[in-house]
């Protein structure tokens, strides 16, 4: 079997890594094909893994991609959480258990919730995530969620990444929902804005850079929040990238 962790352009894995950020790709509900060799939705996280590689440049950082063995999430197989889970045990074989933060988009994001309850992950940071209504968020207490949607996305809602965040939020998580002005599902306009906040999020849950605006508890009956500290309703996101991003 392939390995499920692969180390980003200018990473390897070694005894020497502090931190690790692991990078899940998009998928589909359902498909048991392997992913194509020509893989669009893992080609779209590069550039994430280079922002992230330029945020965390001064720590010894592992920046790595998670491999699927199928292209879809596949109902209670949950494929692409146990892919996270090997790449895991591969990373803890190498480099003990550090402190790791997963950075998932949709599919991805979806994965990256779940894996959370490893003890070794100490953050997420959702991207348009798919979180269908239910999807459990009770293993997330101590945990930190950063989740980045455009409201005008038309394949992953933006409303259920709100909900999901203040079910997180109920379970003793820390949040932060960060409504995106523009870039749809594929993160495509802005996307250097995408890139940005999720590199900095990924930076900030390791301890390695200060989160603007800080993230919200249990104990804060406001709602999800943005950059700009706007408050709202819970279950809603109202916060919007200000000028500390």
């Amino acid at each position: 079997m392939r390995a499920a962790l692969v180390p980003a352009r200018g990473h390897r894995l070694s005894q020497r890594a502090t931190a690790a950020v692991l990078l899940l790709h998009g998928g589909r509900a359902d498909a048991l094909s392997p992913p194509p060799r020509l893989n669009l939705p893992a080609l779209r996280m590069r550039p994430f893994a280079a922002a992230v590689t330029r945020a965390t440049t001064d720590s010894d950082v592992l920046v790595a991609h998670v491999r699927y063995r199928y292209r879809g999430w596949n109902g209670r197989h949950a494929h692409p959480v146990a892919d996270v889970r090997r790449a895991l045990d591969e990373l803890r074989a190498v480099a003990g258990p550090i402190p790791v933060v997963l950075v998932g988009h949709s599919m991805g994001g979806r994965a990256a919730l779940r894996a959370a309850e490893d003890p070794q992950v100490t953050g997420v940071v959702a991207l348009a995530p798919w979180c269908p209504p239910g999807e459990p968020a009770a293993h997330l207490r101590a945990r930190a969620v950063v989740a980045l949607h455009d409201e005008h996305d038309r394949v992953t809602r933006a409303a259920d990444t709100w909900a999901y965040l203040a079910r997180a939020r109920r379970a003793e998580a820390r949040v932060r929902g960060i409504r995106m002005p523009r870039g749809g599902h594929a993160m495509i306009g802005d996307a250097g804005m995408w890139h940005r906040i999720a590199a900095g999020a990924a930076a900030a849950l390791l301890g390695l850079a200060p989160f603007p605006g800080g993230l919200q508890d249990s104990a804060d009956p406001a709602g999800p929040e943005g950059p700009e500290g706007t408050g709202g309703p819970e279950g809603s996101a109202t916060g919007t990238p200000g000028s500390a991003w």
